[in-house]
C-alpha cells in the first residue's frame, strides 16, 4: 500500500504545502514540524523554481525569496532527512520538470526515496507526458500525482484509472493562489473520478478558510492548502511556526465537523 495512502486513514485529510526555503530552510522545518502537531497529515513540500508556471503572485514570492536566499535541492534533501528524524505524515514534493531534468531524472527519484519523499507533484506535466518520469517512479516505489483540472473533462476516466497516491483535483481555473469562492462543480468531478478509482482525491487552489475547506471534504478525501500558509509565514517570517499551527489547528477541525 502508498504511504500516502495514510494520509487519508482518520477522516478527511489536511495537506499543507510549504515552500521549502522560504524565508530559510530553519523556518520550513519548524513550521512543518508545527503544521504536523497541529494536524496536517500530509505535507506537500515546494522546491523553488524560477518559473513557477502554475503559482500565483503568492507562491510565486516565495519561490524567489527561498532562491534568493541560496537555497539548493541539495540542500532541501538534507531538509527532508533531517524532518523525517521525527516526522512521521508522508511528505511529498512538488516542482517542476526543469528542476528534476537539472538534477538528473533517476538521480532525483532514487533521492526521493532514499531520504523518504513518498510522492512527487509536478504540474508542468501533461498527463500524456508522464511515462518521461512514471518508469523511474515505479522503479524506486515514489508516486507520481497526478492533477485533475476543471479542463480535464474528457481525460478525467483516463487520468483517474492510472492514478498513485491521491487525486490531486484543481479546484478552479488559473493559477494557484486565495479564492473568496469555488465555483467549480467539485462534487461531479469527484463523482466521476469514483466511478474510475478508489484512490483518495484531494482539492486543492484557492482554499483558504475553514468554511471553505469543510465544503470541498464534503465532496472529496481531503483540502490542500499553500497560498494561505504562504501568506502567514511572508507576514510572520521567522516567527511563523505559532501562527501557522493555529492556522492549520483550525482547518483541520474544520474537516472533523
Amino acid at each position: 500500500m502508498s504511504n500516502i495512502k495514510s494520509a487519508f486513514a482518520n477522516g478527511k485529510a489536511f495537506i499543507a504545502f510549504v515552500t521549502c526555503g522560504d524565508p530559510d530552510l530553519e523556518t520550513t522545518a519548524k513550521v512543518v514540524r508545527s503544521a504536523v502537531r497541529n494536524g496536517a497529515d500530509l505535507i506537500e513540500l515546494g522546491i523553488p523554481f524560477s518559473d513557477p508556471t502554475a503559482e500565483g503572485p503568492v507562491i510565486q514570492g516565495a519561490n524567489l525569496r527561498a532562491l534568493s536566499g541560496g537555497v539548493t535541492t541539495d540542500k532541501i534533501f538534507d531538509l527532508v532527512r533531517e524532518l523525517r528524524r521525527d516526522v512521521t505524515v508522508p511528505m511529498v514534493f512538488m516542482t517542476y520538470a526543469n528542476v528534476v531534468f537539472s538534477y538528473g531524472k533517476d538521480r532525483f527519484i532514487k533521492m526521493c526515496k532514499e531520504i523518504g519523499i513518498d510522492g512527487l507533484i509536478l504540474p508542468d506535466v501533461p498527463f500524456e507526458e508522464k511515462s518521461e518520469f512514471q518508469p523511474s517512479c515505479k522503479k524506486y516505489g515514489v508516486d507520481l500525482i497526478s492533477l485533475i483540472a476543471p479542463t480535464s473533462e474528457n481525460r478525467i476516466a483516463m487520468i483517474a484509472r492510472e492514478a498513485e497516491g491521491f487525486l490531486y483535483i484543481v479546484s478552479s481555473l488559473g493559477v494557484t493562489g486565495t479564492r473568496s469562492e469555488i465555483k467549480t462543480d467539485i462534487a461531479s468531478i469527484v463523482s466521476f473520478v469514483r466511478k474510475n478509482t478508489d484512490i483518495p482525491c484531494a482539492v486543492g487552489f484557492g482554499i483558504s478558510t475553514p468554511e471553505q475547506a469543510a465544503k470541498m471534504a464534503g465532496f472529496s478525501d481531503g483540502v490542500i492548502v499553500g497560498s494561505a500558509i504562504i501568506k502567514l509565514i511572508e507576514k510572520y517570517g521567522s516567527e511563523s511556526e505559532k501562527p501557522v499551527g493555529d492556522y492549520v489547528e483550525g482547518m483541520k477541525k474544520a474537516l472533523q465537523m
